[in-house]
């Protein structure tokens, strides 16, 4: 191989190792915005918040966020996949530390309602922008994805917990994600309103959806 061909060989690969670290700076720039605009986000929800009013309320300038995200809905639906995909990864742990039928059960049980409480605003955004996305068409796509994602999980849980108790789904997966997320929303929107029992009894709501859809 010739001086020069081992030089230009040399030169694109720094030029491709140079784009891929600006690459992954961009993104983990995204990142750490993102996690700045969350309190504002849960706290304000879809219709109240702008990229203005975000920038108001952390360290970073309006221009800043604008060079990020496109728009409101591009920092949004960031902000709640991110938040999302960690709430899938807690339960991927979950499964993992599960070795038993029961084990997997209260596990499940115990983070959901976890969650409920430690997590309220990022759910309350998460049924925002889900219910936003019935009207705005340009996020429909991406709530519609980690809409999918979590239905995934869910089902997949459900499913383990009814092989390893030697028991069967009895419903279809749509069916089931339905319920479990119809008895989650059910008792954030109780919380929200006040109702101290709600986060208590969600539990035990759970825990008769899963008894009605394994048998």
């Amino acid at each position: 191989m010739s001086t020069k061909v081992a030089e230009h060989k040399q030169v694109v690969r720094r030029r491709k190792i140079d784009q891929l670290s600006k690459i992954d700076k961009f993104a983990q720039r995204r990142a750490q915005l993102a996690n700045s605009a969350l309190r504002t986000l849960a706290e304000l929800g879809y219709a109240r918040t702008s990229l203005r009013e975000i920038a108001q309320n952390s360290e970073f300038s309006h221009g800043v966020l604008h060079y990020y995200f496109r728009d409101k809905v591009d920092l949004i639906t960031y902000c709640v996949r991110q938040y999302k995909a960690a709430t899938i990864n807690r339960y991927d742990q979950v499964l993992a530390a599960s070795a038993t039928a029961d084990e997997l059960r209260e596990r499940f049980v115990t983070g959901m309602a976890t969650s409920l409480r430690r997590d309220t605003d990022m759910h309350r955004l998460w049924y925002d922008l889900r219910a936003q996305s019935m009207f705005e068409e340009s996020f429909r796509d991406d709530v519609r994805e980690i809409q999918s994602s979590i239905e995934r999980m869910v089902v997949r849980i459900v499913q383990l917990y009814a092989e390893r108790a030697g028991l069967h789904v009895a419903l279809p997966p749509r069916l089931v994600y339905a319920l479990v997320d119809g008895a989650f929303q059910h008792a954030l929107l109780s919380h929200l309103a006040g109702d101290e029992r709600s986060a208590d009894d969600f539990p035990g709501d759970l825990e008769l959806v899963l008894d009605r859809v394994v048998g």
